[in-house]
């Protein structure tokens, strides 16, 4: 692809990103009044969205953009009410554009004319008279002539609503008027609406300039003098002064910022860099090991005294350039949880549910790759919640519940790990059942016994579901394996906890970042390995004798705890040593703890996980390989699939 298509479908990304949160926002505020900076950033983002397309050549989502531009400025100047047809209505076309913009990439074109056709007729259906009093003999007019259309209906919005309409009289000297002016506007924004700025030149001296700005406040006159400290008369006085609107100067000084600091990186581009980083990496622990060598050769010399300054030097700056790349890779969950917003939403009204989303940690950051695989597996546990957790509103009132069902997004970080959490107060799971469908489609017998834990794991099975109909929001079986498969493939895993009429909880563990990352080096017969430190808690020396076997596994007991315990060796096929004790590393969390036998450990090690590649990629319990050392490669273990591989399957059940 090229760079500039690639440039583009960066900035549109962002854009349509920018605009979901704006109607989001829009949507949240109707009951507490909308922040017309919000109407208008959206009416922005179409206009440049109109235009970046154009520049390309992309007419179908130039065309598409124009409409829906088109359509907010009816909003904006009040001649389409904003309500919940319009919201959805945006969303809907918003979800087209992001379809257009994804066919960029694959070189794929759409006919949109039935789109702008549909957008035509709901802005013929939604169009009444624009809303807000006359304002003709209430001020004067001579003001009203040089009024913009829409800020004759900002000011037209602030009578209707009660508000106090004031002109504040400033006049700057021409050296400072442009930071002045800009103090004033943000002192007159933290009070109200900002509706107008008026250049005026009565009463202006030589060497300055007069500005009139009109605005509306539902504060008392008093009040406002106290921050703006300017000549302010009332043009109209205030019908809501006992009402202190905290609500409007929140969303003032919450205001989208015009101007921002940031600049837009390819990804592709961070990773080259720690790419190179890897190789420096390598290149940094041969000068410490050429420096250990030196040392044992011809003892500590001023020479060598040299190579050892310069090794750690070298070290220190690459851990701290290391973490600066790492930091601009991470962003924020919260655009993450944005997204799942407007799927809750839209399926809930699908289905007929009350569902209302809480969200918590929303800036809680992840490395930004390991942000975009997740958006799937997310999805679909969203989805999961709506359909399967979530009763309807007459079965939850029978139960003694409240009618609107509740999903709660939670993430947090915990060590090297970042935790994210999707929790419903629904039904729960119904474990019979999970367990007879288990049955049904072969996957155990009916007479083996197993646990609640173990029964739970079966929904992550491919093709396996518990849904009598399919719908348009789950029931086909796809969905909780490829939850499962995704966190396997990031060196992450799901945990499940349910209670019956109480609700699931799906506890997703992510590394940080899969960039560069801390990892001891282990032996196992003549071949070494790499085990990432995120994934491991200790390590053990252990006695073979003091391993005893429980139901075809292998355990030891660890602190009066029963640790399952993998041999290394015969995962991969490979002659450990006759000894009579090995090394247990400690990988896994909570209950899914094991311990890894392996025959010695060499200490840690940071490394740059490479892919194995497409003919190697799904070959089982290796994460990738790594170079160490003196250009040695290495495997690095998939400690998920090492859990995962521990549980086998056969013909009389499932044990462990």
């Amino acid at each position: 692809m090229k760079s500039s298509k690639k440039e583009f479908i960066a900035e549109a990304e962002e854009l349509l990103e920018e605009s979901q949160s704006l109607i989001l926002e829009i949507q949240e505020t109707f009951s507490t009044g909308v922040n017309p900076d919000s109407i208008n950033a959206l009416f922005r983002s179409m206009h440049t969205l109109k235009g970046v397309s154009g520049l390309f050549g992309l007419q179908g989502i130039t065309n598409l953009s124009h409409s829906l531009e088109t359509l907010m400025d009816d909003v904006r100047l009040g001649r389409i009410e904003l309500n919940d047809d319009v919201v959805n209505f945006l969303l809907k076309n918003l979800d087209i554009l992001k379809g257009l913009v994804e066919g960029v990439a694959e070189e794929r074109e759409e006919d949109i004319s039935r789109h702008l056709e549909d957008i035509e007729n709901f802005r013929a259906l939604q169009k009444g008279q624009a809303e807000g009093g006359p304002s003709e003999g209430l001020i004067d007019e001579s003001i009203l002539k040089v009024l913009s259309e829409y800020e004759e209906h900002r000011l037209k919005a602030n009578i209707k609503d009660g508000k106090g309409i004031y002109l504040a009289k400033a006049v700057f000297t021409l050296d400072v008027f442009d930071k002045s002016l800009e103090e004033l506007t943000k002192a007159i924004k933290a009070k109200g609406e900002l509706i107008s700025t008026l250049p005026t030149s009565a009463n202006v001296p030589d060497g300055s300039i007069g500005f009139n700005l009109m605005f509306g406040s539902a504060k008392a006159l008093d009040e406002i003098r106290k921050d703006v400290n300017y000549v302010i008369d009332t043009l109209i006085p205030s019908k809501m002064l006992q009402k202190a609107a905290p609500v409007l100067q929140k969303q003032q000084e919450t205001a989208l910022k015009s101007t921002t600091t940031t600049v837009r990186v390819d990804i592709e581009k961070l990773d080259r860099i720690l790419n190179t980083i890897g190789e420096l990496t390598l290149a940094k622990g041969a000068v410490k090991r050429i420096g250990m060598e030196l040392i044992e050769d011809f003892g500590h010399t001023s020479l060598v005294y040299d190579v050892h300054k310069i090794s750690q030097t070298l070290e220190r700056r690459l851990a701290e350039l290391q973490d600066q790349v790492l930091e601009i890779r991470m962003v924020p969950i919260g655009q993450i949880f944005a997204r799942l917003a407007q799927v809750v939403r839209r399926y809930s009204r699908e289905i007929g549910k009350h569902i209302e989303l809480v969200m918590y940690g929303e800036d809680t950051e992840l490395d930004k790759y390991l942000a975009e695989e997740i958006v799937d597996p997310l999805m679909h546990l969203i989805r999961n919640s709506i359909d399967h957790g979530i009763e309807f509103p007459e079965e939850r009132k029978n139960k003694g519940k409240k009618e609107s069902g509740t999903i709660i997004l939670k993430a947090y970080q915990k060590g090297n790990h970042v935790v994210i959490e999707v929790k419903d107060d629904g039904a729960g799971i119904d474990i019979d059942k999970v367990r007879k469908k288990a049955i049904e489609k072969r996957l155990v017998d009916d007479d083996v016994e197993l646990g609640e834990k173990e029964i739970i794991e079966f929904i992550f099975t491919p093709g396996f579901s518990t849904k009598d109909v399919v719908s348009e929001v789950s029931g086909r079986g796809v969905g909780m394996d490829v939850v499962k498969e995704k966190l396997s493939a990031l060196g992450g895993f799901a945990e499940v906890e349910t209670r019956k009429d109480a609700g699931t909880t799906f506890m997703l563990t992510l590394p940080i970042t899969l960039a560069i990352i801390k990892a001891l080096i282990v032996r196992v017969g003549k071949e070494k390995f790499a085990v990432p430190l995120t994934s491991m808690s200790e390590t053990l020396v252990v006695e073979h004798k003091d391993i005893q076997t429980i139901e075809w596994k292998e355990v030891y007991y660890l602190r009066g705890e029963m640790l399952p315990m993998i041999r290394v060796s015969k995962f991969t096929d490979l002659e450990p040593n006759k000894n009579e004790r090995s090394f247990a590393v400690v990988v896994g969390f909570t209950e899914r703890r094991v311990g890894l036998l392996v025959d010695e450990l060499f200490g840690q090690h940071e490394i740059v996980i490479k892919s194995l590649g497409d003919y190697l990629k799904k070959l089982r319990g290796f994460a990738g390989a790594a170079e160490i050392g003196k250009h040695e490669v290495i495997l690095v273990l998939d400690i998920e699939s090492l859990i995962e591989e521990s549980v086998i399957k056969t013909k009389g059940g499932i044990y462990v």
